[in-house]
C-alpha cells in the first residue's frame, strides 16, 4: 500500500495528519535538546577540578574507603557508560544527593524553586502590565515628552546593576520609609502557620484563606519582585517601543486612518494586535532571565530560591546540587519554548 495517495484535486495527502508530524518533530527537537543539555552537564562534573569521591569521604579517608566509594560511583566504568547511568539517574529525578543538606538533590530543588517561580512570575506580571502600556505609548507619542520618559526608564533599568538596586531598595523603602517588610519570605512569627500546599507562599496563603499570612508574605515580596520586574520592564517597553513603529508605520494603518477608525482602535485593535506573537517571545525570554538570573536578587533579599541554592552549592563544591540545579533550570528553558509554539499557533492563524 503507497504511503500517500493523490487527493482529487491533485495534491498529495501526507499518511499522517498535520498534528501527529508537528508532535513528532517537537518531541524529537526537545529530546535532542534535553540529550545536550545533559551531555554538557556531566562533562562539566567531570572535567572541574573537584574530586567527587573525596567530597563524599571526606580528606583524612584511607585508600581502601577511597577505592569503595570510587567503585560505588561508578567512576571507573568509561565515560560513555557513566554518561548513559547518569541519563537514567536524571529521568527518574535522581540527582544524588547534596553534600551541604545530606538529602536527596530533587527534594531540595522541589523545595526551593516554587520560592523562585512566585518571585520571577511576580516580577515577570509587573514588567508585563507597566511595560507593555509604556512602550505603546511611547511608540504613539514618538519624539515627544513622554517617548523621552519611556527611553530614560528603559535606559536606567539596563545599566543599574540588580544588586545595587536591591540594596537601595532595602535601604530606602524598609530601612528609612518602612513601607515593606525585610529579607526573606515571610516573618518568623508567622513561619509554619500556612500549610504547604503548592511551595509558594502567597498560593498557599490564599488557599489556607489566612490573609495576614498573605498580606505579610506580599509585604516580603513585593520589593525584590519590583526590582526584577523593573529590570523585565525595561527591556519589554523597548522591544514593544520597537514593533509598534514599525507597525505604525505600515500602510494598513495609515488605511485605517483615512477610514476615519479611531486613534484608539487603530493602535489596539490593528498595531498591537499584530505585534503579539513577537511579545511572546518577548516576554518569554523575560521570565526565563529572572527565573535563571535571580541570584543576586536573591542573595540581598535572603530569597530560598534555586539561584541561592546553586549559588551556595557551587561555594561549597557540592557538584550534585549544581548540576541539579542547572538541568531543572534548562528544562525550564524548553518548557517555555514549547509554550510560546503553542501560544503562536493560537494567536497567529498563519502559524496553524
Amino acid at each position: 500500500m503507497a504511503l500517500v495517495e493523490k487527493q482529487r484535486n491533485g495534491r498529495i495527502k501526507p499518511p499522517f495528519p498535520r498534528w501527529v508530524n508537528t508532535t513528532i518533530t517537537t518531541l524529537a527537537s526537545v529530546s535532542v535538546t534535553m540529550l545536550g543539555l545533559l551531555f554538557v552537564t556531566f562533562i562539566i562534573g567531570r572535567v572541574m577540578p573537584i574530586d567527587p569521591v573525596l567530597a563524599v569521604v571526606g580528606e583524612r579517608a584511607s585508600q581502601e574507603t577511597y577505592d569503595a566509594a570510587y567503585e560505588a560511583m561508578g567512576l571507573d566504568k568509561p565515560l560513555l557508560v557513566q554518561f548513559g547511568y547518569y541519563i537514567w539517574d536524571v529521568l527518574h529525578g535522581d540527582f544524588g544527593e547534596s553534600l551541604l543538606t545530606a538529602r536527596p538533590v530533587g527534594e531540595d530543588i522541589a523545595r526551593v524553586f516554587p520560592a523562585t517561580f512566585e518571585l520571577a512570575t511576580l516580577g515577570t506580571l509587573i514588567g508585563i502590565f507597566a511595560g507593555v502600556p509604556l512602550g505603546v505609548m511611547a511608540a504613539v507619542h514618538r519624539g515627544s515628552w513622554i517617548d523621552q520618559i519611556a527611553r530614560v526608564v528603559a535606559l536606567v533599568g539596563y545599566s543599574m546593576p540588580v544588586f545595587w538596586m536591591g540594596l537601595m531598595g532595602l535601604l530606602v523603602f524598609y530601612g528609612i520609609l518602612g513601607w515593606v517588610a525585610g529579607p526573606g519570605r515571610i516573618s518568623i512569627f508567622y513561619d509554619g502557620m500556612v500549610p504547604t500546599v503548592t511551595g509558594m507562599m502567597l498560593v498557599d496563603a490564599a488557599i489556607d484563606g489566612n490573609w495576614t499570612v498573605f498580606r505579610d508574605a506580599f509585604s516580603h515580596i513585593i520589593l525584590p519582585a519590583s526590582i526584577l520586574g523593573y529590570y523585565s520592564l525595561a527591556y519589554i517597553s523597548r522591544m514593544t517601543r520597537s514593533f509598534m513603529l514599525e507597525q505604525l508605520s505600515a500602510e494598513y494603518i495609515v488605511t485605517a486612518r483615512v477610514k476615519g477608525m479611531s486613534e484608539r482602535a487603530v493602535i489596539w485593535q490593528h498595531a498591537f494586535r499584530n505585534i503579539r506573537v513577537q511579545l511572546i517571545t518577548v516576554f518569554a525570554l523575560s521570565y526565563a532571565n529572572l527565573l535563571e538570573g535571580s541570584v543576586l536578587t536573591e542573595i540581598i533579599f535572603s530569597w530560598p530560591g534555586i539561584g541561592s541554592y546553586i549559588t551556595t552549592a557551587l561555594l561549597s563544591a557540592d557538584m550534585n546540587a549544581v548540576l541539579g540545579g542547572t538541568v531543572v533550570v534548562g528544562l525550564v528553558f524548553i518548557l517555555l519554548n514549547i509554550f510560546c509554539d503553542l501560544l503562536y499557533k493560537v494567536l497567529d492563524p498563519r502559524a496553524r
